[in-house]
Order: structure tokens, then sequence, then C-alpha cells
């Protein structure tokens, strides 16, 4: 599904681009806003917002600084609170466009430990949290390649992403997807990140789903529940999915998955009401 609209506002590190996807002919049930995950973009999720939007969902993301469409130096992130406050600025313009609608944050992989540190930081905002295959707790992969002399120069495995070979071959031949290797600083922030949000205090009651591949070998889910667990979140719905890698929501059962995402927001939403 194509955006309705596109913009750029000033973030903290420069230009950052932003999407919308507008329900049509009937009210807004919810907000959606999408958080991406490391070294992609936000153009990857049309078919998560059509999703959505058949659900009821206006829909709003971002190309984080250094991704996609937004400036910066690729792939380079020196302090993830400065992404918190980008997320900030397209939240709050969501809010605007759409005042006293229920709001939820829905982020995957490095997008869900963004996620994950705005509920902390700003959770009375949101009525309900999606954390899809998120980096949190412990992410072995950055302390090996922060403790290496020299990061190797290889682009992530795109066979890791899905059972679906079609999504590899999309991803590797996506011009706005990063394809070379990491940057130590931005693997030092992540480190750093997590130890913020561990440090960070509780979610609380806000409805929160966890969805994890069972099979991912990005992002353990045994790490990622350490995190999951140190959040603190008192309404917690977990999901495991059995054989998936680490896009869930491009995976070759990827209807049922965001069926269950949407299925979560309405009863979340309903019990809120």
């Amino acid at each position: 599904m194509q955006p309705t609209r596109t913009w750029s506002f000033t973030g903290t590190s420069g230009r950052i681009h932003a999407e919308a996807w507008d329900v049509e002919g009937r009210p807004t049930r919810y907000v959606a806003v999408l958080c991406h995950g490391y070294g992609e973009h936000i153009g990857r999720y049309g078919h998560v917002a059509g999703a959505l939007v058949n659900a009821g969902a206006e829909v709003y993301g971002l190309d984080h600084t250094g991704h996609g469409r937004s400036s910066g130096e690729r792939v380079l992130i020196t302090d993830f609170e400065d992404v918190v406050a980008d997320l900030h600025i397209v939240i709050r313009h969501a809010a605007r466009e759409n005042p006293g609608i229920p709001l939820v944050l829905i982020g995957h992989s490095m997008g869900g430990m963004i996620a994950a540190r705005y509920a902390q930081v700003h959770g009375s905002e949101l009525s309900a949290l999606v954390l899809s295959g998120p980096v949190l707790g412990r992410w072995r992969a950055a302390e090996q390649l922060v403790a290496a002399e020299q990061i190797p120069d290889e682009p992530l495995d795109p066979a890791t992403l899905s059972r679906d070979e079609q999504v590899g071959l999309d991803y590797a031949a996506d011009p706005l997807v990063w394809h070379g290797p990491f940057k130590r600083a931005t693997v030092q922030a992540i480190l750093d990140t997590l130890e913020q949000i561990d440090a960070g205090g509780a979610l609380g009651t806000l409805p929160t789903l966890w969805v994890h591949g069972a099979e991912d070998a990005l992002v353990p889910v045994a790490d990622s529940r350490l995190g999951i667990e140190g959040l603190g979140a008192a309404n917690l719905t977990e999901q495991v999915l059995p054989g998936a890698r680490h896009e869930v929501f491009n995976e070759t059962n990827r209807g049922e998955v965001l069926a269950l995402v949407t299925t979560f927001i309405d009863e979340a939403l309903d019990g809120a009401g």
C-alpha cells in the first residue's frame, strides 16, 4: 500500500522523512505509528500499514536519521534518545491531526527497542504497544561487534529475515536498505540504550504485545525475553511463532501475524473503554 502523504521535518540531526496512510470513508478507530528496524526504512511497511488501515487506523511512520530518505550518514546513530525525540515529533503531529483518538506504537527489531524506550518516557500518550522481534535485554551480536578489533565488512544475510525467499531478494535489491557493515558507534549506542531501558522503569498496565519468531537468528528470543521481563509490563501478551524468522510481518503467514496485531489492538482498546 502506498502512503497517502509524505513530508519532512527538522529532527535532532537533520531532515527526517515521514509518511502517513489515511483512513478514507469511515471514522478513525485509532492512530498507529510504525517504527522500523536497523538499516531499513518505513517504505518496507506498506503492507503493515494496509492491514492497519483496513482495521480503521490512521497510520504514520518515519525513516530514522541515517536511514531511508532521511538525512545523515548512513546507519550512524550515536544517541537513541535523539531518535526517540524524532519519533515524538511524529507522534505529536499525529495527535494534532487526530485529537482524542487512541494512539498505538508498533516497533520492529531496533525499532522495538526505540518503541520500548519511548513507552518508558512517554507511556502516558499510548493506548497500546506492539514489539516485533525487539532488540531488548541482551544482544550478543552487538557485544561481539563492539569487542572486535575490526567490524567485519559483511552485510546482513537476507535469508535470516523470512522463510519467504522473495522477502530476502527484495531486501537485497532495495537501494534504500543499507547493505554495508555495522558502524561501531551505532552498535555501542544500541548497547547503551539497552542499559538505559533496563534502568528506565516499568511500563505498568500499558497493554503490550510481544511477538517474536521462534527461529529468529538475528535477535534470539531468549535474549529479548530478558528485556521484556525487565520492562515490567503488567498487561503483557506474548506470541512466539513456531518456525518464524526475524521479520514476522514478512513471514509466510504474515496475514495471520498481522491479524494477531490488529486483534490485540482492538481488544486493548475495548478493554480501555
